[in-house]
């Protein structure tokens, strides 16, 4: 077996006498790493100062948190009636979170192609694509909730509006830039074979991109129904609605048994759907006897 000399001293001086500029201190880096902390550390020290951070108040206020956390067990319904309006409401927080994320990607799917550089070049539809998206995708899931619900009323269709409007634009730069990450071999391949724009994108650029816009989907879909149970606050459906009423009715068993539906739906969502994801990145997994 070969083994590795011990580096000596002649040997890094005999380094250090050829390239002196490699091991030269960097001198302009340095000082610029050093004036970026001490820049982060002002303003770190300026922001709290700015919002009165009292951490007598925050000391203070965890031995109040303490006490509520202990007012929260066991955590328990109080009945079997309201234990199932509350199963109905994390369904129904399930539904819009499915609803508006399919809904979502579905629209988003045909104009992210409008956003893509590869597949239409032209620069004034793909800057007011561009723009369209970023616009739509800077307010924020909450705000399109209360918008919603003054546009529609309460429920929750107000709550699949919002999903759909907060993640048309995120959904749409996603997709495009899949689109554009998408290898062009194939795409070619296809034309050169006689086929045309269509056939091109259908067999030669979709295969690439629908995998990667799938596994984006199931993680959007895991995302937002912890988003529905947020938009069920202000009236927009689901199990928000029972979470906001036992809080202010300071049932906190109640409040302890929905936010632990909440945990167990969220997690059952995020072990299948990385397991879905992992399948369409990855295919299928040849099973060795």
């Amino acid at each position: 077996m070969k083994t590795t000399r011990p580096v000596s001293s002649v040997d890094s001086a005999r380094m250090l006498a050829k390239y002196p500029q490699v091991f030269r201190p960097d001198w302009r880096r340095r000082l610029l790493w050093s004036l970026l902390l001490c820049s982060s550390m002002a303003l770190l020290l300026t922001a709290l100062a700015t919002f009165e951070v009292s951490w007598r108040q925050l000391s203070s206020g965890m031995g109040r948190m303490a006490g509520f956390v202990s007012l929260m067990w066991p955590p328990l319904p109080s009945g079997g009636t309201q234990a199932m309006l509350y199963l109905k409401g994390l369904a129904e927080s399930v539904a819009i979170a499915f609803l508006g994320t399919l809904l979502a990607a579905a629209l988003a799917f045909p104009f992210a192609f409008l956003a893509a550089k590869n597949v239409f070049p032209n620069i004034f539809v793909h800057f007011a694509s561009r723009r369209a998206f970023d616009g739509i995708r800077s307010i924020d899931t909450l705000i399109w909730a209360l918008i919603w619900v003054g546009v529609v009323g309460l429920g929750p269709f107000a709550g699949v509006l919002a999903i759909v409007c907060a993640d048309f634009g995120v959904f749409g730069k996603l997709f495009s830039e899949a689109i554009e990450a998408s290898e062009q071999g194939p795409v070619d391949g296809v034309r050169c074979t006689g086929g045309n724009e269509l056939e091109a994108i259908r067999f030669g650029l979709l295969p690439q991109v629908l995998p990667v816009m799938a596994s984006q989907i199931l993680y959007f879909f895991e995302s937002n129904t912890r988003s529905a149970t947020i938009i069920g606050i202000v009236g927009a459906g689901g199990i928000g609605l029972y979470l906001t009423e036992v809080i202010r009715s300071l049932e906190w068993a109640s409040v302890a048994f929905i936010v632990l539906m909440i945990l167990v739906a969220v997690t059952l969502i995020d072990q299948i759907s990385t397991r879905l994801r992992n399948a369409l990145i990855r295919g299928p997994v040849a099973s060795s006897d």
